[in-house]
C-alpha cells in the first residue's frame, strides 16, 4: 500500500499538469472566449432577452465547465469573419465547418452535426435540378467566406459566383441583384423562402458541410482536449440531445470519428 502511494501522487500530478497544459491553450486569458456565429440558425440564435442560444453554445458552456473557467461569447454574423479573426487572438474556440483553407489557420477537431448546403431560385426559373446549376452565364449567390463559398469556389467550373456581405443576407441579396441561385445552409434557405415567398428550393443538396470545433492553430495539447470532448458528446448523446431541445431541423448528428473528404 505504501509504495502505492507515490504512484498514486504522480499520476494525479500528472493529470494535474495535462489539464495545465490544455487551459493555457483553450483558456489563455482566464476564460474561454468562444466565436458564435449567430448567421447559422442551424447552430446559434438570440433568445427573448439577447442571451445567446444553441447547440454550439451549449458545447460552448460545457467546455467552459470541464475547464473550470467563465465562458464569454464573442458575437459574429459570418463564419468568414469568425475564420477570418483567427489569427487576431479575440476568440479561443470557434464552430465552423471544416473546410482545408480554415484548416491552414485553425485547429478542427471532427465533426459534431452535419447539416446540408442546398440551392434556391425564384418560382420561375427553369432549373429543376441541382446538377443544371453550373453553366455558363448563370451566377450563384453565396454568403462571403462561408463553407459553401469555399467548397463552391473549388468545385464550380462554368456559372459565376456573386458574394453577399454574409450568409443570412444570401437570398435578399440574390432577389436584389437579380441573380439565377442562391446557395446556402437548407434551413436558412427554407425560413428565407417562407419569409419572401416567389422562391423555391432545388431537390437534394449539392453538399454535406460537417461542422467542427476550432482551437487556436499550433496548440496541440488544447486542440487534442477539444477533439477528444467533440467526441464525447457525440457518443453520450450531449449533441442530439441539444439538437432536440433547440428544436432543429436540418442537422443531424455527425457519425463517430473525422468526417468523409468532399
Amino acid at each position: 500500500m505504501t509504495k502505492l502511494i507515490p504512484a498514486l501522487l504522480l499520476a494525479l500530478l500528472t493529470g494535474c499538469a495535462s489539464l495545465s497544459n490544455e487551459k493555457s491553450d483553450l483558456a489563455p486569458t482566464g476564460k474561454l472566449r468562444a466565436a458564435i456565429n449567430y448567421g447559422n440558425p442551424v447552430l446559434a440564435s438570440r433568445g427573448p432577452g439577447g442571451e445567446a442560444r444553441g447547440v454550439s453554445v451549449d458545447l460552448a458552456r460545457e467546455l467552459a465547465r470541464r475547464l473550470g473557467v467563465p465562458l464569454e461569447v464573442v458575437p459574429f454574423d459570418a463564419a468568414g469573419k469568425v475564420t477570418a479573426a483567427a489569427k487576431s487572438g479575440v476568440w479561443d474556440i470557434a464552430f465552423i465547418a471544416i473546410d482545408p483553407v480554415r484548416g491552414a489557420d485553425t485547429e478542427q477537431s471532427t465533426p459534431y452535426v452535419v447539416i446540408e448546403g442546398a440551392y434556391l431560385v425564384r418560382d420561375g426559373s427553369p432549373l429543376r435540378s441541382n446538377g443544371e446549376v453550373d453553366r455558363p452565364g448563370r451566377r450563384i449567390a453565396v454568403g462571403k467566406g462561408s463553407a459553401y463559398d469555399l467548397y463552391l469556389t473549388r468545385h464550380i467550373k462554368q456559372a459565376e459566383l456573386v458574394r453577399a456581405p454574409t450568409s443570412p443576407k444570401v437570398v435578399d441579396f440574390f432577389l436584389a441583384e437579380n441573380l439565377d441561385v442562391a446557395a446556402g445552409v437548407k434551413q436558412q434557405l427554407e425560413m428565407d423562402a417562407q419569409r419572401v415567398g416567389g422562391v423555391r428550393l432545388l431537390p437534394g443538396r449539392f453538399m454535406v458541410i460537417n461542422q467542427a470545433m476550432a482551437s487556436q492553430k499550433g496548440k496541440a495539447a488544447g486542440a487534442r482536449y477539444v477533439r477528444e470532448f467533440v467526441e464525447e458528446m457525440k457518443a453520450s448523446g450531449f449533441v442530439a440531445q441539444a439538437l432536440e431541445r433547440h428544436h432543429i431541423q436540418g442537422a443531424a448528428l455527425a457519425p463517430k470519428g473525422d468526417a468523409a473528404p468532399d
